[in-house]
């Protein structure tokens, strides 16, 4: 997660992908053994990040080679801790591991979650991606400057939705951008909804006034006219993608999102090492590089003991920003 602002600052349905849930990791994972059975947990509603996220890394794995089948599920709930919650309960798991991001952190936080992310076995981090700020085709507002106007002057008359719990990304980035645009943040109508499919409907229904999410998330369907893309919130423009920065149009704000895998405590350095080695194998593979370009996703490859560091920072950060906006 990047934020530059003036605040110096972040039961389910089981779905299968494919086949019989085997994995095995061939020789771009320089070890050939096997992991059986692996299971790869999805903490939302499928749809959002977290879910495509899932399923491109066990699509990709399969296509280059390093797997048979990965069995991905949905379990969500509570922002991502239900996942979590179960994720921790599986002690000692080695064939299970959950695709989460910041997110889950930010859930954590607003939920007294009983279980926190520094429960886990961090693995790694893998990409990192601007949110979008989104609307209807047939909405009024053509410019984010129309959106900002009318968001001002009855901030709780324009609901916003998120895919993310409060201290979550879609959550964090429109309370910073209420900020930069002199909103109270305490004023803003915040809708959360468990991922960025259950949002989706919301948006194309008119029933919040826009949404903020994941580029990867709601890219097909601002390509096809079904959503007005007003800005993006990272650093620079979106290629392929025409709206401006929240920068370039005048609000002080620069946020970033991310997204990685963490599995059960208590796994041995040799299972540990094993999934850790299977994931640098994707992230080295040319079918996971082009999904990443594809989806408009930056590579934010980072493993083990330094991804569980920057867990504990992010956690950290999000604390100070909710405390810092008042929330």
């Amino acid at each position: 997660m990047r934020l530059r602002t003036p605040l110096a600052l972040l039961g389910a349905a089981l779905l299968v992908l494919v086949g019989p849930p085997l994995l095995t990791t061939g020789s771009g994972a320089g070890t050939g053994t096997h992991i059986p059975g692996l299971r790869l947990m999805v903490p939302n509603t499928p749809g959002g990040g977290y879910d495509i996220t899932a399923r491109t890394a066990a699509k990709n794995a399969e296509d280059a080679g390093l797997t048979r089948s990965v069995e991905v599920f949905n379990l969500p709930g509570a922002g991502g801790t239900v996942g979590l919650t179960r994720l921790v309960n599986e002690r000692g798991n080695g064939k299970l591991a959950m695709s989460m991001g910041l997110g889950v952190v930010g859930a954590v936080r607003s939920n007294h979650a009983p279980r926190t992310l520094a429960d886990t076995t961090p693995l790694a981090r893998l990409t990192e991606e601007q949110d979008v700020v989104v609307v209807a085709k047939d909405s009024p507002y053509r410019t984010v400057d129309d959106l900002v106007t009318a968001w001002k002057a009855n901030p709780g008359r324009l609901p916003v939705g998120g895919g993310s719990s409060p201290g979550g990304p879609d959550h964090l980035a429109p309370m910073l951008m209420a900020q930069a645009a002199g909103i109270a943040p305490k004023d803003v109508n915040y809708i959360p909804f468990d991922g960025g499919g259950e949002l989706l409907a919301s948006i194309l229904g008119s029933k919040v006034a826009f949404g903020v999410s994941g580029v990867g998330e709601y890219r097909d369907q601002i390509e096809a006219g079904e959503l007005r893309l007003l800005a993006v919130t990272g650093p620079e423009r979106v290629p392929g993608l025409d709206a401006p920065t929240l920068r370039e149009s005048g609000y002080d704000v620069e946020f970033t999102n991310w997204r990685g895998v963490v599995a059960p405590p208590g796994l041995t350095d040799a299972e540990r090492a094993e999934l850790v080695r299977l994931l640098e194998a994707l992230h080295d593979s040319k079918e996971w590089q082009e999904s990443m370009k594809r989806n408009g996703w930056d590579d934010a490859f980072l493993t083990g003991d330094e991804f569980g560091a920057f867990l504990a920072a992010e956690d950290e950060r999000v604390v100070s920003v909710l405390k810092e906006l008042g929330l």
